[in-house]
């Protein structure tokens, strides 16, 4: 049974909603199954930790999650135009996963929520896709024979699912953004597979 994992950072809840989209349209293809994981905030504080089980929603992800699996879809909500800082800090750790090429040869794919429509999805997308190539995994997007991309009034890229959340962030996703979010587990999925056998 071959895993994908499923990795996100969501501050109001939009990403994790994305995330287990995601992870249903994993699961619709036979024999591959979702690990959902999610990272820690990070606090300006320095002497404040988190508990190593978070309150509710997925565990935290280890590195072992990294080494388990057979692809990778991550998700973090637009900061600026970027990822997310707990995200990137989870991916700064993963130095020795480098160097060992844990991830090298798998598929990926990226996700994100944004408050406004030009509120830089495609570059978030894009910011997620830079240390996932230098860890030698396969980028993959959205493709247009996904026709939802076409029709689209909210989120939606081909370089990955997003949504737009709204500036209070409670825009409930649209049922354009969840096919896509379905289509780009599905399509994480059987490319594990292929590259498996």
């Amino acid at each position: 049974m071959a895993e994908i994992l499923v990795l996100y950072y969501s501050r109001y809840g939009n990403v994790a909603k994305m995330a287990q989209l995601i992870a249903r349209g994993v699961e619709e293809v036979p024999d591959v199954t979702a690990r959902i994981r999610t990272v820690p905030a990070v606090s300006t504080v320095c002497e404040t930790t988190e508990a190593t089980i978070p309150d509710e929603g997925a565990p935290y992800a280890t590195h072992d999650d990294l080494k388990q699996c057979a692809g990778l879809v991550l998700g973090s909500p637009t900061r600026f135009g970027n990822m997310a800082a707990p995200l990137k800090y989870f991916l700064d750790t993963t130095g020795s996963q480098w160097l060992s090429g844990t991830l090298s040869g798998k598929p990926a794919a990226v996700f994100t929520s944004t408050g406004s429509m030009h509120g830089g999805q495609e570059s978030t997308l894009l910011s997620m896709m830079i240390p996932l190539l230098h860890h030698g995994m396969l980028i993959s997007g959205i493709p247009y024979s996904e026709t939802d991309l076409l029709n689209t009034q909210s989120g939606g890229t081909p370089y990955g699912a997003s949504h737009l959340a709204g500036n209070d962030g409670k825009l409930p996703i649209t049922e354009e953004e969840k096919r896509l979010c379905r289509a780009l587990g599905k399509r994480i999925a059987e490319t594990a597979l292929k590259l498996q056998a």
